[in-house]
């Protein structure tokens, strides 16, 4: 099974190198491995190229922020599952996409665990866990975690592409979709397939938090889901376990 993996970057020179090794170092050999740049004005893409012959496809131009970046990816990608790295994170472990896989075997999807972790991905700060997650935790702005997420291509080509109508929430509402389409079914793995650096789009601050319930609820409604702000902020309780439990 080819397996593409989609990472989106912009003046990303601090980080790129440690997520492109992660993919080169994995001992699953049928990997096609996607990059879209932004048109960096770091050395991003210098770092890039020093890599290139574990890259199948290389893009650097201007795009419309993150989701459409992704989206250019996904256009490329010809591999029969498709997960997005983000390159500031690493996958886990060097046998983290065979066992992503293999439990993907019989099922439209696969979803795991992530870890929170500082600058130098060495210190773990929070666990973020999709083992309990079903589909009515939508509504409470619940959702597996998106970098383990390794979705069919026939799926995204039954749902659609990222939105462009949410600027923090599109993640969310994509799988929305793919866990609401008729007769797809998913499979949770329970492993840590992404380290993750703290201070992502949606986890920067107070203001990034309400934009991202406000997009949450919308998604949520128009998928005919019901979902309040009272639903939303009911999950940061149970959200604090993973700091406790990493």
């Amino acid at each position: 099974m080819k397996v593409t993996i989609i990472t989106v970057c912009f003046n990303s020179e601090k980080t790129i190198r440690d997520t492109i090794e992660s993919v080169a170092s994995q001992n699953y050999n049928n990997i096609e491995y996607i990059i879209i740049d932004g048109l960096s004005t770091d050395s991003t893409m210098d770092i890039v190229t020093e890599y290139q012959k574990y890259i199948s496809v290389i893009v650097s131009e201007k795009d419309f922020g993150l989701y459409d970046a992704m989206n250019k990816g996904i256009k490329h990608a010809t591999g029969e599952i498709i997960g997005i790295l983000n390159s500031d994170d690493i996958l886990a472990n060097v046998d983290t996409i065979k066992k992503i896989v293999s439990a993907s075997s019989g099922y439209d999807g696969v979803y795991a665990d992530v870890g929170f972790y500082d600058i130098d991905l060495k210190t773990k700060k929070r666990h973020y866990s999709s083992k309990n997650f079903e589909v009515s935790k939508f509504s409470r702005g619940f959702m597996p975690a998106h970098p383990s997420c390794y979705i069919r291509k026939s799926v995204v080509e039954d749902i659609g592409l990222y939105s462009l109508d949410y600027q923090i929430a599109s993640d969310f509402d994509f799988l929305v979709r793919a866990f609401l389409s008729p007769n797809n079914s998913f499979n949770y793995l329970n492993e840590e397939v992404v380290k993750m650096r703290e201070g992502g789009l949606s986890t920067s601050g107070i203001s990034a938090n309400i934009k991202l319930n406000r997009e949450i609820i919308i998604s949520c409604r128009t998928n005919g889901l019901p979902c309040s702000w009272f639903s939303v902020l009911s999950k940061y309780p149970e959200k604090l376990l993973g700091l406790i439990f990493k």
